[in-house]
């Protein structure tokens, strides 16, 4: 272990897209912890859309960043965090972090499956993705579901999980004909459409002509619109994320056609995934056979040594993963 450890602050308010001068890497003595508390040397980090809407005000500026993170607990003053247990916390962007037994949980090692899934589909992608299919939209077999950003980490977790729970038609939409090409051949999409190839409505329309059941929405804006065009009556709209504003600085995009959304007797709800931690055992119950078996094969990004953690994170934010961005500490081989 070395004798110092690093953490990102960020340092600035971006105004539009994020730039690397936002952040700065700050080297500091290796923290020690305290009786009640853990030492994690961190392994494994996610980088996730939502950093971006919280760099604009929630995100404190000169301190580290928070985030989803998998470590191993290297030194230990509470019995309940064991040295060398594998742990999952949120101290995000640092290379070490001291924690509480009630900051971090024990991650559970599944024979075949790598520990990185648990930032990916076994992780809060996957939970938002189950959350949204099973909870929120409640998809039944043979229906038909649109995903926009289908080939980010949420996007391709959804159109595993709704495969594997008999969904009809499966479209997407993605930002470069090789996505949607990965998205088609090795995901399960019936068919994905490069947004930048015409108005979101008419290339849903293409893809859908008979509309569809559901949206599993991470763009909004445009997109949205499109979803709410093509939904069947009592369709569903689920609302995860925003992507297409997070970035933008002038006016947000104005939909047209809410009035379909009565006419048609639509629901569309949003939801925040931390509330609904009770169902983590239940993703694991009906994920895990299936990456055991091969039939589900992890969607991932992946990005050696914390170093690049900024560099991912503007290069997801261009779209440039395919599937979950994570990053991966030199050596993290367990």
């Amino acid at each position: 272990m070395t004798e110092t450890a690093l953490t990102v602050h960020q340092t600035a308010r971006p105004h539009g897209f994020p730039t690397p001068d936002d952040f700065a890497f700050v080297e500091s003595a290796m923290p020690e912890p305290g009786p009640g508390t853990a030492l994690v040397e961190n392994l494994y980090w996610s980088v996730d859309p939502y950093h971006r809407e919280m760099m604009d005000g929630d995100f404190a500026l000169n301190t580290p960043l928070e985030g989803r993170t998998i470590g191993r607990v290297v030194d230990s003053r509470d019995p309940a965090l064991r040295e060398g247990e594998i742990v999952f916390h949120r101290q995000g962007w640092r290379t070490h972090a001291v924690v509480t037994p009630e900051e971090a949980r024990a991650v559970p090692r599944f024979e075949g499956v790598p520990l990185s899934a648990h930032l990916s589909i076994l992780g809060g992608t996957g939970l938002t993705a189950y959350v949204g299919l099973t909870r929120i939209a409640e998809l039944r077999e043979g229906q038909d579901v649109f995903v926009s950003a289908a080939a980010g980490g949420v996007g391709t977790a959804t159109g595993r999980l709704a495969r594997l729970m008999g969904a009809g038609r499966l479209v997407g939409s993605a930002g470069r004909a090789a996505k949607a090409a990965y998205l088609t051949e090795h995901v399960g999409y019936d068919e994905v459409f490069d947004y930048h190839s015409g108005p979101a409505a008419e290339l849903l329309g293409k893809a859908a002509p008979d509309g569809i059941d559901l949206c599993m929405d991470n763009v909004g804006g445009e997109h949205l619109e499109a979803a709410i065009s093509s939904l069947r009556e009592y369709g569903r709209i689920v609302r995860v994320g925003t992507i297409a504003q997070y970035n933008s600085t002038g006016t947000p995009y104005a939909l047209r056609n809410l009035p379909d959304i009565v006419e048609k007797s639509l629901r569309m709800e949003g939801f925040l995934v931390r509330d609904y931690r009770d169902v983590q055992e239940e993703l694991y119950e009906f994920v895990v056979p299936h990456l055991q078996s091969g039939r589900v094969t992890l969607d991932e990004t992946v990005v050696d040594g914390f170093g690049g953690i900024v560099d991912g994170f503007l290069g997801m934010l261009r779209g440039e993963n395919q599937g979950k961005i994570i990053v991966r500490a030199a050596g993290a081989g367990v």
